[in-house]
């Protein structure tokens, strides 16, 4: 079920750093480190949450940064996943 703007607000108040697109069908982040290998390591874990839900970000990866986009396109906007992904990738950056 698509999210409400209300449920969206409250889902992306939990997160630390995310945005919410202009058409609020997408929450985004971009995460800098310090090095490729940080970066590297960083898409690897991201990976990993991806396929254990099923539910896999747009990413956009560099040398030091690695952008994470998360929409549900058979939704065509946000959903429970989308933040669900989003809140596990903030666990795993705080462990940095």
């Amino acid at each position: 079920m698509r999210l409400t703007d209300r449920q969206i607000d409250t889902h992306l108040s939990a997160l630390d750093g995310w945005q919410l697109a202009s058409d609020k069908c997408s929450i985004w982040q971009d995460f800098v480190f310090s090095d490729f290998y940080q970066t590297m390591a960083f898409v690897n874990a991201v990976a990993w949450i991806a396929h254990s839900h099923d539910h896999h970000p747009q990413m956009e990866i560099a040398y030091k940064h690695c952008l994470v986009s998360y929409t549900t396109h058979s939704l065509g906007g946000l959903g429970e996943k989308d933040f669900l992904c989003a809140k596990q990738i903030d666990a795993l950056i705080n462990e940095y």
